[in-house]
Formats: C-alpha cells, structure tokens, sequence
C-alpha cells in the first residue's frame, strides 16, 4: 500500500467524510484468545482469523515453519524499566516494536529516540487511548497522525504502520479505517497480567508464563511499566532462544507474508 503523509490521508479520506470502501460492522470486539499449552500455537477462532485476514491483521503467525517470536511493548506512560529492558535487547541482539500513545512521546522523547535509533519499531497506540470503537472517523484519523507526525518530527524516521488498537478493542469498521490509513494491526497471542504495578508477582512469575505460553509465530505483549518483566526478560530470551526460538520484527513477518514492497520497510 502507498504511504503518503498522515496529514494528506486524514484530509483526503476523512475530513472529506469519503471512505475508499463501504462502511463496515463497528461492533466493539475485545481481544481474547485460548492461550498456548505445550507450544501448540494460540487460537481465536476461525471467525476472529477470517476478520483479521480480510484487513491484513494478525496475532500470530499462522504460516509458521520456524519457531519466530515476534515481542512487542506497550509503552503508555513510563515507570522506569523501559531503559533497562532496552539494555537487555541491545545486549542480546534481540528485535522489538515498542507501541507507544501521544502521552509516552511527549513525556519520553528521549527514550522514543533510542528505541528507534537502537533499530526497534515504534508503532501507534493511540494520542490518548481511548476505546477506537467510540470515536468518529475524524477522530479516530486524528488519534493516529498526531502520534505518527510527532514521532516523525522527534526521529527524522518514516511514517508508522504498525498499529495496536488502545485496550485491545478493536472493531470491523476500526480494522477497515486503520488500514484506508496504511497501518496493519497487530494483535498478540501471548500476555498475562503483567500491567498492574501494584500487583506485582516477582521476575520468576513473568519468566515462567513468557516460557509457558511461547510457541512457534508467537507475538509477545509485555507492558514496560512492569518490574517483573523487565527483570526476568534476558532470561527469558536467553532459555527461548536455547528452546530453538528465533526473536524476529514485525518487518520481517510484513515481507514473509508478502503483504509489503521491501522498498517500504
């Protein structure tokens, strides 16, 4: 798909009120899946998967013919382990996408300049995470290119296109207006509760549901609020990558799957 700016785009398919296709179902879907058991890969359904193909979105791999895990963050406000989880994927070579909302950029630039500058993603999460499936078109094309324009302003790199839907709710027609915008959603098929700071379990909790749930095409979810995970990570890469897992980028899964032109990566 062709990347113009997300200025262009917004003013020409959304404050216009013109969309490319028709308008799709807007009912609210709140992500969830049966988790991984012996690596056996994470199932949603065949009616989420079909959803999700029609709008070149997915949650895992499902091509798999090697053991990839592809780890993603959500980054919506910082509470100091976001550095040293940086430190532990520099120090085991290990690629990610760091979800970030308009909150983390302004907040953090200098640690949204090292995730790029380290060779990581950085994908939307939103301006200010709201439920997508509540807002106006208008609205929703607003909540992604104030973040695309400030991170492009902030970094010198190109346009976004990893989306990730705020919450985890997403919907037909948020699947449908994301893509019009040149974003492919991503979804995961690994978490556990990993976001409630005050409910932290210890670094061996995290370590044990990464090492439970992974399996072949996994893409990971961990929050970088978290202690525990930011303590057990390089563990974990380090006894994943001993299992015969490979730690790839959502660019790679893009050009393995053919969904992309390499000269846009």
């Amino acid at each position: 798909m062709k990347r113009w700016t997300a200025a262009f785009i917004v003013g020409l398919l959304f404050f216009s009120g013109t969309s490319l296709t028709k308008a799709a179902d807007n009912t609210p879907i709140h992500w969830g899946f049966t988790k991984s058991k012996n690596e056996t890969p994470a199932e949603a359904g065949q009616a989420y998967d079909e959803l999700l193909k029609k709008h070149d979105a997915f949650y895992k791999d499902t091509d798999a013919t090697e053991k990839n895990i592809y780890l993603t963050f959500d980054n919506g406000y910082e509470n100091g382990y976001t550095a040293p989880i940086l430190d532990v994927l520099k120090k085991t070579d290990t690629p990610a996408t760091f979800f970030i909302t308009g909150h983390y950029i302004k907040d953090q630039p200098e640690l949204v300049k090292r995730m790029a500058a380290e060779g990581h993603i950085v994908g939307n999460h939103s301006w200010s995470h709201p439920d997508m499936t509540t807002v106006t078109k208008d609205k929703f094309a607003q909540e992604l290119a104030r973040v695309d324009e400030a991170f492009q302003d902030l970094t010198g790199g190109g346009p976004m296109k990893y989306l990730r839907p705020p919450r985890g709710i997403f919907s037909d027609q948020t699947l449908q207006w994301s893509g019009e915008l040149g974003y492919y959603n991503v979804l995961w098929s690994v978490a556990f509760v990993d976001w409630k700071t005050d409910q932290q379990k210890g670094a061996d909790y995290a370590y044990k549901e990464m090492m439970k749930q992974a399996h072949p095409g996994a893409v990971f979810l961990l929050h970088t609020v978290s202690k525990d995970n930011a303590e057990a990570l390089e563990r974990a890469i380090t006894d994943l990558k001993k299992r015969g897992y490979t730690f790839a980028s959502l660019d790679d899964y893009l050009l393995d799957h053919m969904m992309i032109d390499p000269l846009q990566i």
